[in-house]
């Protein structure tokens, strides 16, 4: 149990529970920016039952490897390459929400609101889903982190398989917003890999 309280299992647990906090309260506050409080509810959080067991089985995992295999998380230089990941997909995805402003929200739209207008500058002028972009390489990374090598493959395998079934769907009601997004779709990748 003294590895629990070593200090690559405080370095990394530390910064793995201030990532998720600091992730979840950045989508809340800039929701609130945005949109006011009256229109942000906790879904703004993006904390789902889902979520929560696979943050859980990843400390599990995290765990019982340290226990185990300490040495597999003595792997520094994959330890801060998980850390360089959580940092640029929280940029990513910052700049997506703060780029696209009023036009951002956390559910997709199947109805058009005024203030629902098609960004193309800034990130968006890279990738066109950059939120989704920047929320992948973020939560995979939490895992290289923790030098968590069953939980990176079942990260990127799951939240990829959400993104490539969310996607498409989104994607209609934006066709049947913006007439000029067809041309925006093939000019831009999407920005998750293998998802036209």
């Amino acid at each position: 149990m003294t590895e629990l309280f070593s200090h690559t299992a405080s370095r990394q647990l530390s910064q793995m529970f201030f990532a998720v906090l600091f992730f979840h309260g950045s989508e809340y506050l800039l929701a609130i920016i945005f949109h006011g409080k009256s229109n942000v509810t906790l879904k703004s959080l993006l904390i789902s039952r889902q979520y929560i067991l696979a943050m859980i089985l990843s400390i599990l995992e995290y765990l019982l490897e340290l226990y185990l295999f300490p040495e597999l998380k003595e792997h520094w230089w994959i330890s801060n390459f998980g850390l360089l990941m959580v940092v640029v997909g929280e940029v990513i995805r910052k700049l997506a929400i703060i780029t696209a402003g009023h036009a951002f929200t956390h559910l997709i739209q199947t109805h058009h609101a005024e203030h629902h207008k098609l960004v193309t500058h800034g990130v968006y002028s890279i990738v066109r889903h950059p939120g989704y972009t920047g929320f992948l390489i973020w939560s995979v990374g939490t895992q290289v982190m923790l030098c968590n090598p069953v939980s990176t493959v079942a990260f990127t395998v799951v939240v990829w398989n959400f993104f490539r079934r969310r996607i498409p769907y989104e994607e209609y009601f934006l066709r049947q917003f913006f007439g000029e997004y067809e041309e925006f779709a093939k000019r831009v990748p999407s920005g998750i890999p293998f998802v036209k």
